[in-house]
């Protein structure tokens, strides 16, 4: 086999590695989305009155978006750890729910959400197509 002398090194880097990457770069998307989205204009003022985009801020209405945000920030370690029938699953299914979120949060949003969220729309979606084609074992005849 002849190899290009000028070629670059490179290694295979495991599904598992993939989609903990994948994942931390969504949260890095979602924090940075959130973050800029404090300074539209009365966004302060509206979280200082105590109102989220879907109603009074409560503790049930904060519990929920803190457990439905957990799950990118716990992926980020679970991708690794879980057994790959288990991991190729979850991945699955975490990257079609917050995909789906994504699209429907995104309509008449500013372009800087826009921005992120179609970047969001493409990591979840690699999730989803990196978990689905996960490689199987060959194997062994002997």
């Amino acid at each position: 086999m002849n190899k290009d002398p000028k070629a670059l090194s490179d290694i295979k880097i495991h599904v598992k590695w993939k989609l903990s990457a994948l994942w931390t770069s969504v949260m890095f998307c979602y924090v940075y989305g959130d973050f800029f989205g404090l300074y539209r204009p009365g966004k302060l003022q509206m979280l200082l009155d105590g109102r989220t985009p879907i109603g009074p801020t409560t503790q049930g209405v904060l519990l929920g978006t803190a457990a439905l945000m957990a799950i990118p920030s716990l992926m980020v370690f679970m991708s690794l750890v879980l057994r790959p029938s288990v991991n190729r699953w979850v991945n699955v299914v975490f990257g079609a729910l917050f995909t789906v979120i994504m699209l429907i949060t995104m309509p008449g949003a500013w372009a800087f959400y826009i921005f992120l969220g179609i970047i969001e729309v493409v990591l979840t979606g690699l999730i989803v197509w990196y978990a689905w084609t996960w490689p199987r074992q060959v194997a062994d005849s002997s």
